[in-house]
């Protein structure tokens, strides 16, 4: 397997949903002791025989083998003697149906589109949400010249965004480009930046988090940093204003900065420093200073304060360096005026 194709489910997915057992077949296999210590996707294969080896390692970094209970997601380590239990999902409705739904595009030519995705638009149909996602507004806007690299369900998505986090994001309209744009994030060579609202603000007020990111293993709907296992991630960040007393700010506007893209990664991190995004359900933890949470509730905040505002490339077929910038989504824009005035 080479490095794009290793890296290309978490590096350039950046929004994988977390599973849903109560959707799906539940399989179990009992792997014998002579088989134990070998590669895991390699031996568990012929025990699951009605799916593909690539079925099955999609399913395990999707989080849904478990081992004694335990969330087993890498399927290169060496697998162990006992029962596993694996959750395939419900086969996804045919193709994705084309809808006209508004779209803010920021560039468009023949092999590529660059829009602002709105907060509350997933970016590809999946279970529990098979329209109004941007696949099915590019279909619709592009048509048949939409790049088919990236599969049925997902045709011209090279990357994404989690379903309430606003921001630029680019799709490949031919195959080429589909190709050289998931080169250009395998190898790390596109320059992002976010910016996030957060509760408190991170200590250090500049640097570097570097941490392994994987399945929660007390909780499969959620990211965590973890001691072994899991993905290494990395996020350079910078307090840009500190909102309240300044010894102790009660929010902070903080630019972050990817060197890669793993599921959650800048909600994960920005927790791990004490500091989550403000209005984050799933790592939002404690909640916020009562001032912050009046201030909150005026400006409409209903999702996390995340909005990916710079995406900048070097065009994979004509080599023009692109870079697009975007401002705050009314909602953010609204809270970061009210956190002014703490």
């Amino acid at each position: 397997m080479n490095d794009v194709d290793d890296i290309a489910d978490d590096d350039l997915l950046d929004d994988v949903a977390p599973p849903d057992d109560s959707k799906g077949e539940r399989l179990t296999a009992d792997l014998p002791e002579n088989l134990a210590g070998q590669r895991l996707d390699k031996v568990l294969a012929p025990l699951f025989p009605d799916l593909s080896r690539a079925r099955l390692q999609a399913l395990i970094a999707e989080g849904r083998l478990t081992f004694d209970g335990e969330t087993v997601a890498d399927a290169s380590r060496k697998a162990r003697a006992g029962v596993y239990s694996l959750v395939v999902p419900p086969p996804a409705p045919a193709d994705p149906e084309p809808e006209a739904l508004p779209l803010s595009i920021l560039y468009e030519d023949a092999h590529l589109i660059v829009v602002d995705k709105a907060a509350g638009m997933a970016v590809h149909p999946a279970p529990g949400t098979y329209n109004g996602t941007l696949v099915n507004a590019l279909l619709h806007h592009c048509g048949a010249s939409l790049s088919g690299v990236g599969g049925v369900a997902r045709p011209g998505i090279v990357h994404r965004l989690d379903k309430d986090t606003s921001g630029v994001m680019v799709a490949a309209k031919s195959d080429a480009a589909h190709r050289g744009l998931s080169t250009l994030f395998a190898t790390h060579d596109i320059d992002r930046l976010y910016v996030a609202l957060t509760r408190g603000a991170p200590n250090p007020p500049t640097g570097t988090i570097q941490t392994q990111i994987g399945r929660s293993p007390g909780d499969r709907k959620k990211m965590a940093v973890l001691r072994a296992g899991g993905r290494e991630a990395i996020t350079h960040y910078r307090v840009e204003a500190a909102f309240g007393p300044a010894d102790r700010p009660l929010a902070a506007r903080v630019a972050c900065r990817l060197e890669t893209g793993r599921t959650h990664q800048i909600r994960v991190h920005m927790a791990s420093k004490g500091s989550p995004c403000l209005g984050d359900p799933v790592y939002g933890a404690a909640q916020p200073a009562a001032a912050v949470r009046e201030r909150i509730e005026a400006a409409g905040l209903r999702r996390q304060a995340l909005h990916a505002a710079v995406l900048g490339f070097v065009h994979p077929i004509t080599g023009e360096t692109l870079r697009f910038e975007t401002p705050l989504p009314a909602d953010m824009d609204a809270l970061e005026v009210a956190l002014a005035t703490l």
